[in-house]
């Protein structure tokens, strides 16, 4: 039985260990254990790490801004960064508006309401439903689980949530006249155990079908899968954009619901129409987060890590074959560096990557799919040392 007065998320504390899995530090790409053991982060702590741990210009964005502004609220106030974050986002994802929130869950939670209140405002009632893929994830939150799919995230929570319809990709779902909108993670199912969903899949959301259009890029975004945003690769054009994880570098917690000009005017009236949005979070828009993120934003252009993602990329597909060979694997899935190695068994997932935690890599499984997630400023060898231990530890 575990010691430790924190319950940690999606585990299991009877068996929790904090004597072995409890970091004090870490630098770039390496955390640092209780006992001194220095561990690769193979999984970005959970897709959320880009130009690693404790970069010095993100460190230095957060302290002068924490010398400035350390919060003020965003309810009918804005401050220079949020300001200039939004503006550089939008110039990024081609889209016109932020909205600020703290996780990702919670930008989804928004997208789902904007997509509500806008059919409202435009006097469509009617529109309430929502469809999401087969195996879709988008959060742990009551609106993000309800258009997930998964049964191990939401099955037990069923009386909370509402029924989200399939989208099978052959467009039919999205003729209904009570549909508010239809949400997809592009590319890559990240919670599915890294899922490639095929491109063909989202062609009919290319058509201009009423309902709106919620890309998730929490996981994707920043450039997870090579490009700074997946969607763009798909050629979509989305109403509403879902971003976070990796918004700040990874140093803070921050999202962003982003929204085209033509959402964002069906929101503005006279303010006893009430058709404002009616959501927001205490620390929605913190002053710090946001000068981490627009510290991170600039570290791309800075180190070209866009460069540095393709050339890893490149690595991994002569690395990775290797691993795919080995009788008890099943699949390998990669989309630019974001790998799932799916096993024949669950528990066999568990011990081997008990063991890539002794060789000095850290990662989860996702049922029986180990992860490699690498910050995005990994080096050939991190990445070569992670497959060589993996190897090792299928063996074993």
């Amino acid at each position: 039985m575990s010691t430790s007065r924190h319950w940690l998320p999606f585990t299991q504390m009877s068996s929790f260990d904090p004597a072995t899995y409890t970091f004090v530090r870490a630098s770039g790409t390496t955390l640092v254990d209780a006992r001194g053991h220095r561990l690769f982060d193979a999984i970005s702590s959970v897709w959320t790490t880009i130009h690693g741990h404790c970069h010095p210009a993100i460190r230095a964005a957060i302290c002068r801004q924490a010398g400035i502004l350390d919060h003020a609220t965003a309810l009918g106030a804005t401050h220079p960064a949020a300001d200039e974050l939004a503006a550089r986002l939008a110039a990024l994802s081609g889209l016109d508006y932020a909205f600020f929130s703290s996780d990702g869950a919670s930008a989804i939670e928004v997208a789902l309401k904007i997509a509500l209140k806008y059919w409202s405002n435009l006097g469509q009632p009617r529109r309430i439903r929502f469809a999401r893929l087969t195996d879709a994830y988008h959060g742990d939150t009551t609106g993000a689980m309800s258009v997930s799919a998964i049964a191990t995230f939401k099955a037990q929570f069923g009386p909370i949530c509402f029924e989200a319809l399939p989208y099978d990709g052959l467009g039919e779902v999205l003729e209904r006249d009570d549909l508010a909108a239809v949400i997809v993670e592009p590319t890559v199912q990240a919670a599915a155990g890294m899922r490639v969903v095929a491109a063909e899949l989202y062609e009919p959301l290319r058509r201009g079908y009423a309902p709106l259009l919620i890309v998730d890029e929490i996981a994707t975004g920043f450039g997870r899968t090579g490009a700074m945003f997946a969607f763009h690769e798909l050629g979509l054009r989305p109403d509403l954009v879902c971003v976070g994880k990796g918004l700040t570098g990874g140093a803070l917690a921050l999202s962003a619901t982003l929204a085209t000009d033509e959402v964002y005017e069906a929101f503005l009236g006279d303010p006893d129409e009430e058709r404002h949005l009616f959501h927001g979070h205490s620390y929605a828009a913190n002053p710090i987060a946001c000068a981490a993120a627009l510290a991170s934003l600039e570290l791309f252009e800075r180190e070209r890590t866009l460069e540095n993602v393709a050339a890893r990329a490149a690595d991994l597909q002569a690395l990775l074959p290797a691993i795919a060979r080995h009788p008890r694997v099943r699949d390998v899935r990669r989309v630019g560096l974001m790998c799932g190695i799916e096993l024949d068994d669950r528990t066999y997932a568990r011990r081997v990557v008990r063991r890539l935690y002794e060789a000095g890599h850290f990662t989860r499984p996702i049922g029986s799919v180990v992860q490699l997630v690498p910050p995005l400023s990994s080096t050939r060898d991190e990445l070569q040392s992670f497959v060589d231990a993996l190897g090792t530890a299928l063996g074993e």
